[in-house]
C-alpha cells in the first residue's frame, strides 16, 4: 500500500449525513491504495452493532450499510473505541463484520507514523 489514512467517525443516527460521508471518504481512500482505518468513537460506535446502520440512507449516497460492507471488503479496517462502546452498554457479540474493539493506544500507534486523519 502507498500510505495510511484515517477517518475518525463520531456520529451515527444523530448526524447520518456525517456518518455517511465519513464512509464515502473511507471508501475513496481504500480505493486509492491507502491502508485505511475508520475509528468509531462517541456516538459513532453504534455503527459497529449489526443492524444499526440498516436504515440510514442519505439522499445522493449509497445506503450506509452498503458503504460499510464495501469498505471492509476493500480491505479497510474498522476499530471501535472500547470505552465509548462500553459506556453505551452495547453488545460485543453483535459487531458488524470487520469491526474490532480497541483501546486508544491502537489509534495513537496508527497515527504516530504520520497518517493523516479526518473527522466526521
Amino acid at each position: 500500500m502507498a500510505g495510511k489514512f484515517c477517518v475518525s467517525l463520531t456520529n451515527a443516527k444523530n448526524d447520518p449525513d456525517r456518518a455517511t460521508v465519513g464512509f464515502v471518504i473511507a471508501n475513496a481512500a481504500a480505493g486509492s491504495d491507502q491502508e485505511t482505518l475508520v475509528f468509531l468513537s462517541t456516538e459513532g460506535v453504534r455503527l459497529a452493532v449489526e443492524g444499526y446502520a440498516d436504515d440510514i440512507h442519505e439522499e445522493g449516497f449509497s445506503p450506509l450499510k452498503d458503504l460499510m460492507t464495501n469498505f471492509v471488503e476493500a480491505g479497510g479496517t474498522v476499530w471501535v473505541c472500547s470505552p465509548c462502546f462500553k459506556r453505551r452498554a452495547l453488545d460485543e457479540g453483535a459487531l458488524v463484520k470487520g469491526a474490532t474493539i480497541v483501546g486508544g493506544a491502537k489509534l495513537v500507534e496508527f497515527l504516530a507514523s504520520g497518517a493523516p486523519c479526518v473527522t466526521y
